[in-house]
């Protein structure tokens, strides 16, 4: 997969469209978490120190009516923007028109400016996440050069990506574009062996596809989270009142027998009589009694995990493994991450979502190789699909 990067292309005197994943949690207009603005400054830095005019745009939450635009504006992130740059961003409330033109052509070299939520064009039709081909025409027109580094929405055909590419203007990846095809993409096309994928969350729909693709790819595949229940019930084991998806019970069962030793199980389970973090917890090895609801792996599956990895030399790793937001059922998350942790000379990824929401939480991040930025873009790669906006970003 190889592309195009920043690197690639001339910044100096160019007008440079970087689209940006700003997609932050704001709370009464304050940003709760600014991981995702720090991720982008090593892109935004290289554009201004190699003398281009950097104008950023990003989506932000869902916009569908008029009422949904309170709380969405971009205007605290360009603020915050400017505080870690430590430099004035221009910030524009409109993303298209007249005041956004001017603004843009009054940049100077090494200039910042940051236009309006792109999902603010999704209120008179889907214009943004419909791809409209006259607004991304409209967004490469204010620019010399394209810049794709927001892998969160690489998985979708939007105009701020898909849309202004397909116009022919010069695309290229950010860095952090790069750097997740080559964690994420390459732990599936080339990775070092052994390669251990660990698949946790509440879903087996969710992740389907992922156990699919990476039965032919991985030398392991470790079952957590609330889809274990799924998969017992496959192997007609009681499962009490967990989680369970009925209409894949069969095809567990397919994916039981098709992956062999590949697939490892849970054998014990934390459970309780109602999903509360109030009530008391019991220890169950194999079947969940009546009553009960598994909302953890338990301390014999943590040893039996820990054993699976030992010697792996690329990990990846998606979905908790139990309701770590609760403390009783945080202790299977938190062993699967030291487990990871401490492994010597391994690649090890955390394929976005709630798995790296844990692993900062819980203060693992920087144990990790990499955590992927993009939940759904990365369960997709993972699945083995051609990404629209990764597809779009020109070839080397």
């Amino acid at each position: 997969m190889a592309k195009k990067t920043i690197k690639d292309v001339d910044l100096k005197d160019k007008k440079v469209l970087v689209r940006v994943d700003f997609n932050v949690p704001l709370k009464d207009g304050v940003i709760t978490n600014d991981n995702r603005i720090v991720a982008a400054l090593p892109t935004i830095k290289y554009v201004i120190e190699n003398g281009g005019k950097a104008i950023l745009f990003s989506h932000l939450g869902r916009v569908k009516t008029e009422e949904d635009k309170a709380g969405k504006s971009l205007k605290p992130v360009a603020e915050r923007l400017g505080e870690l740059l430590g430099k004035p961003v221009t910030f524009v409330p409109e993303t298209r028109g007249t005041e956004l033109e001017t603004a843009v052509n009054n940049m100077k070299d090494g200039d910042v400016l940051v236009f309006e939520n792109t999902r603010f064009e999704d209120i008179d039709g889907k214009k943004e996440s419909g791809n409209d081909a006259e607004l991304g025409k409209y967004w490469a027109s204010l620019g010399d050069v394209f810049v794709n580094d927001a892998f969160g929405t690489a998985h979708r055909a939007h105009a701020s990506n898909v849309g202004i590419a397909s116009t022919g203007i010069p695309t290229v990846a950010g860095f952090l574009m790069e750097k997740e095809i080559k964690f994420v993409g390459e732990a599936v096309t080339a990775p070092k062996r052994p390669f251990v994928a660990i698949l946790g969350g509440a879903k087996v729909s969710d992740k389907i596809g992922v156990i699919e693709n990476l039965i032919s790819k991985a030398d392991k595949i470790l079952i957590g989270g609330g889809m274990t229940y799924t998969f017992y019930k496959a192997k007609g084991m009681n499962i009490g009142n967990s989680l369970v998806e009925e209409d894949k019970v069969a095809l567990a069962k397919e994916l039981i027998e098709k992956a062999g030793d590949k697939l490892i199980l849970p054998i014990d389970s934390i459970t309780a009589a109602e999903f509360s973090n109030d009530v008391p917890t019991e220890e169950h090895t194999g079947d969940v009694p009546d009553g009960q609801m598994g909302l953890d792996i338990g301390p014999e599956t943590i040893a039996l995990f820990a054993q699976a990895l030992e010697g792996a030399k690329t990990v990846v790793w998606n979905g908790p493994m139990g309701v770590f937001e609760m403390s009783n059922f945080a202790k299977g998350t938190i062993g699967v991450c030291e487990a990871i942790a401490n492994l010597a000379d391994a690649t090890t990824i955390i394929g976005g979502g709630d798995s790296a929401a844990a692993a900062i939480q819980l203060g693992f991040a920087d144990k990790f190789t990499h955590i992927s930025t993009g939940g759904g873009a990365s369960l997709e790669l993972l699945e083995g699909k051609e990404l629209p906006g990764l597809a779009a970003i020109n070839d080397k």
